[in-house]
């Protein structure tokens, strides 16, 4: 079987749309420019799973390094904002 070929520009890949707009637009909360690209098919019939229901997150090159340290932040749970949940319980 052929391995898949993921261009240097590709930061990560979702499973589905909705996983791929949030780390889309944490991206660009971080002031990073994103993309989205999924598969057509992919697209019509709204697939969520499987490499068809793949997301690629694609950003401009000179961002691919902040573009992977913040993903890798994100995975490791740092920026999770828990002080707001704090705040909205001492109310």
């Amino acid at each position: 079987m052929f391995r898949k070929k993921i261009r240097d520009e590709v930061v990560y890949i979702a499973n589905g749309m909705l996983e791929a707009e949030s780390v889309k637009l944490l991206l660009e909360s971080f002031n990073i420019p994103a993309y989205t690209n999924q598969e057509s098919a992919g697209t019509v019939y709204g697939f969520g799973v499987g490499p068809m229901g793949e997301v690629e997150i694609i950003v401009p090159s000179s961002y691919i390094s902040d573009a992977k340290k913040i993903i890798q932040e994100m995975n490791a749970g740092n920026l999770d904002d828990s002080s707001k949940q704090s705040d909205s319980a001492a109310d």
